[in-house]
């Protein structure tokens, strides 16, 4: 047999838990590094199972077109009928969050009020307009918590926007979001293989949103929704028995929206109430949280591409 699995992605570091996953169930599988390439529609791709791990801050490591490239590549794909996981309509909503927000809130999933602007009078204008005393800004490509930044008054905002820290999105929209004020420090992430709920990370922000388990994130304190913590504890922990009607909507969400591999995040605010605001579909995984729950993330997703290549060949 010569079908295999193979892996699109743009950043190695992301992929090394992955093949080393993949290599212990001795499952065959091939590199596909997507920066610059080529996509030869009059070819017929490969047999196999297909994965795409493509990253909304691709652009952080150089690679500006990256998602572009991806996503020509998987219409490709999808064309041919190949067997895709996290495919176009993934990627769509993986590079951006007012896709994400409109998806979610067809599945009956609350998110913070937003609006998107472009232009430096268009994202005071959105502010004004929120009518909330507290806001944040953030990029509506993101990733890596690109663009976040907390405000309490359009002045502030105004100074950001005339001074040099202040980036534009690489698509050019800003996003400006109602600040969710949570009584506790942590944000909750909900991880999905299969589409399936696998574990929720409870992860501590107290000394800002730094929410990538395996990218280090780290954003300026003024993001801190409270006050500096005294006592140490690990950033991210699995919790326990967590059960909540929001896994039936975000597992409706991802089968109404084809994503098989997901990582969604969540705050609540001191009422309880829960406010989705990033689904990440190239979820990444804390190890040292895994290992003290003995729940293993990336060997849940080996093992449905393998299940999934091993049916490929029954078929065949």
């Amino acid at each position: 047999m010569t079908d295999k699995i193979y892996v699109i992605h743009e950043n190695e570091e992301w992929t090394t838990h992955l093949f080393k996953r993949l290599d212990e169930l001795e499952l065959p599988y091939e590199d596909w590094f997507i920066n610059e390439g080529l996509v030869d529609l009059n070819d017929v791709p490969p047999e196999g199972v297909f994965y795409s791990r493509m990253s909304a801050s691709s652009h952080t490591r150089g690679h500006r077109f990256a998602p572009e490239m991806a996503d020509s590549l998987l219409a490709w794909l999808e064309h041919h009928g190949r067997t895709v996981f996290n495919g176009t309509r993934a990627l769509r909503l993986e590079v951006s969050k007012v896709n994400q927000y409109m998806a979610l809130n067809s599945a009956g999933i609350q998110t913070p009020k937003t609006i998107a602007a472009n232009g430096r009078a268009q994202i005071i204008e959105a502010a004004e307009k929120l009518g909330v005393s507290s806001f944040i800004t953030k990029h509506n490509r993101a990733g890596k918590g690109l663009g976040v930044r907390l405000f309490h008054s359009i002045d502030a905002l105004k100074e950001y926007l005339d001074s040099e820290d202040f980036e534009q999105s690489i698509d050019g929209i800003t996003l400006i979001q109602e600040y969710i004020q949570a009584p506790e420090p942590f944000i909750t992430r909900c991880e999905f293989v299969g589409r399936k709920f696998v574990y929720a990370v409870q992860v501590d922000t107290s000394e800002g949103f730094e929410l990538c388990p395996a990218d280090a994130c780290r954003i300026d304190d003024l993001m801190c929704p409270v006050g500096e913590q005294t006592e140490e504890k690990p950033k991210f922990q699995i919790v326990e028995g967590f059960n909540d009607p929001i896994i039936e909507k975000y597992e409706t969400f991802l089968r109404h929206n084809e994503i098989a591999v997901a990582g969604i995040e969540f705050i609540r605010n001191s009422d309880g109430e829960i406010f989705t605001y990033d689904v990440n579909t190239n979820t990444n995984y804390n190890g040292d949280a895994e290992a003290v729950a003995g729940k293993y993330g990336m060997l849940e997703l080996a093992q449905l591409l393998g299940s999934q290549l091993k049916d490929l060949r029954v078929e065949a």
